[in-house]
């Protein structure tokens, strides 16, 4: 892989992990709820499922939809159950994050890690993404370190983005002050969400 190749690979994996969606959303929360731990966890474990996509890729994403259209309808409708799950858990919130914090209840890593993990490998739109815009760096690239490379970019460099992200809300001011509306932040988070489920069911 050249090295002009992989920057363009490199541009295209970083304004993919920077869009905003349910990933932003649940790295979000789970550093709010959970700590810093929690939020490195939530990234890197959504980081593995990016690479598990890019490898998928590798082997022909783009081909297998066209020949299994009906894989690609069955992860959209599941990413929409799971983002219905997530979206109406956060709008029954009695108290938000800050009352989850002062009753001594804190989300444990290994559920920030696997919601992380579910959230990317459930997204129609992360698939749709490698299909679309991934897919084509294939061709180009025909050697085994190349193929590596091409793997642990978008692996690195989305686990890279949501731990800048939760490094940034362990900002104690900041905390403070996101705590302080955790309430409004648990239903608008729940509203975007289910909003998200029902524009993936109706593009499906």
């Amino acid at each position: 892989m050249t090295f002009s190749i992989w920057l363009s690979l490199f541009a295209v994996c970083l304004l993919g992990a920077m869009s905003p969606g349910p990933s932003l959303i649940m790295v979000t929360k789970h550093s709010l709820a959970g700590g810093k731990l929690n939020g490195l966890a939530a990234a890197w474990f959504h980081a593995f499922g990016i690479g598990v996509y890019a490898t998928i890729s590798m082997l022909g994403l783009a081909v297998i939809f066209h020949n299994l259209p009906w894989l690609f309808y069955l992860i959209s409708y599941a990413g929409a159950a799971y983002l219905l799950y997530l979206g109406f858990n956060a709008l029954r919130s009695k108290g938000g994050i800050a009352a989850k914090l002062s009753a001594g209840e804190r989300v444990s890593v290994w559920q920030s890690a696997k919601e992380g993990l579910l959230i990317s490998l459930l997204s129609p739109k992360i698939a749709l993404f490698f299909t679309a815009l991934f897919s084509p760096f294939v061709a180009s690239v025909t050697t085994l370190d190349g193929k590596i490379l091409m793997v642990a970019t978008p692996l690195i460099v989305d686990g890279l983005w949501y731990t800048l992200i939760t490094l940034m809300l362990s900002n104690q001011k900041l905390l403070d002050k996101l705590r302080q509306k955790a309430v409004l932040i648990d239903r608008l988070s729940g509203l975007i969400l289910i909003a998200l489920a029902g524009k993936i069911v109706l593009s499906a």
